[in-house]
């Protein structure tokens, strides 16, 4: 198995999706430190609101992330790619302190340097309260999504 920084620009259709599988599958482990590897040591983030400079920054904001957002599951889409960039669509869901459920929709720009570490993040995220019964990602928590059933991002 490819780790995400084998995976090097220029990408393909192939590098591009594969990339895009290691970095769910490292957000679905909720380890701030294991993600934050995936980015170069002075990578810049835009994340909704936010703007974080650093890989101590990363992880600082990963760990609050995922102190909040509760029975967190991630699923990433490749959208496009050129060169040493990638654009994804996602989805996920958590519970949050009080109990809602929530279904985040968003989309991220991704930038990475010749080394394959995302050095720019931008990330436009929306939030839609949702019950238990409307969740669709039930696989168990912290674990990658298994590839069968095949699942669709879709509008609500």
């Amino acid at each position: 198995m490819s780790t995400s920084t084998s995976i090097r620009p220029p990408y393909t259709r192939e590098t591009a999706a594969a990339k895009v599988r290691a970095a769910e599958d490292a957000w679905n482990s909720r380890d701030p430190h294991r993600v934050s590897l995936a980015y170069s040591e002075d990578s810049t983030w835009r994340n909704r609101n936010q703007f974080l400079q650093g890989r101590d920054k990363i992880r600082e904001f990963l760990s609050s992330k995922w102190d909040k957002e509760r029975d967190y599951r991630l699923m990433k889409d490749l959208w496009a790619f050129e060169g040493n960039r990638i654009a994804v669509r996602f989805q996920y869901e958590y519970r949050d302190v009080d109990g809602q459920w929530w279904r985040a929709y968003g989309n991220e720009l991704w930038e990475f340097d010749p080394e394959g570490l995302m050095r720019r993040r931008e990330a436009s995220i929306n939030d839609l309260s949702i019950t238990e019964s409307e969740r669709k990602f039930h696989w168990p928590l912290g674990e990658p999504r298994p590839p069968e059933p095949a699942m669709v991002l879709c509008v609500k």
